[in-house]
């Protein structure tokens, strides 16, 4: 037993599965499922009870055997001797919880007085991670939305629980945008959404070019946002005041 599956692993009992590591019995649950399992992709589903714990103790194995190749000695160095620890809960527990545990629970109330007007909610504080060189990303979220008589209005705060349950992966801007956008789109059916992120890329600032001005801000724009310029310019605008 080798404790690591193949490409296209081939059936297993259970007993066969406990035998290996909790990050292979995911990754067969996966695979089995044809489902992606990408940096950027929640996998909570396929997690079962206690399975996270076994999954941090693997990360933390692992990154010991990385600080060994990068010739520290953990033993007799005092500052790094649970450093693997650390940095394996704040993967697994922090930085990239949005990979491992379930959306948040979010009320929906619905739009009983029929709001139909321009809605902006921001800046909301983000922090994400370049998934090239898992380097902090962190920046502010703008969101507006043009409900109508149908929509599902959701609490102020749920809009902060989901924007971080979104970017707390190893992922880039432009997808971790358009995530967000169809994760509410879905849930509020707005007629129209709207989405701007900025962010400081600590790829560009820690690192190659080690420039530490440029921001990168994308947009995502939909439904009547798409449609109407008046509209978006009244967002765009409203957002260079805040």
């Amino acid at each position: 037993m080798t404790g690591v599956l193949p490409a296209n692993p081939s059936p297993r009992d259970e007993r066969e599965l406990a035998e290996l590591p909790a990050s292979e019995r995911v990754r067969y649950r996966l695979v089995g499922a044809g489902c992606r399992h990408h940096a950027n992709d929640n996998i909570a589903d396929f997690i079962k009870d206690g399975e996270l714990d076994e999954i941090q103790a693997e990360v933390q194995a692992k990154l010991q055997e990385v600080l060994r190749a990068l010739v520290i000695d953990t033993d007799s160095d005092h500052n790094t001797q649970d450093t693997a620890k650390r940095v394996a809960k704040m993967f697994v527990r922090e930085v990239f919880k949005g990979r491992y545990v379930p959306m948040p629970p979010v009320t929906e109330f619905p739009n009983f007085t029929r709001l139909n007007e321009l809605m902006i909610v921001g800046p909301i504080t983000v922090r994400s991670a370049c998934s090239h060189h898992l380097c902090p990303i962190m920046g502010r979220v703008w969101i507006g939305l043009l409900p109508n008589e149908h929509s599902n209005l959701i609490g102020l705060s749920k809009y902060t629980r989901i924007c971080d349950w979104i970017m707390s992966r190893p992922q880039i801007q432009e997808e971790a945008v358009t995530m967000l956008a169809n994760e509410l789109q879905e849930r509020v059916q707005p007629d129209g959404l709207a989405i701007v992120m900025e962010a400081d890329h600590f790829c560009m600032h820690w690192r190659g070019v080690k420039d530490t001005e440029t921001k990168m801000t994308n947009s995502v724009m939909r439904g009547a946002f798409l449609k109407d310029p008046n509209l978006r310019r009244e967002f765009l605008s409203l957002l260079s005041k805040k």
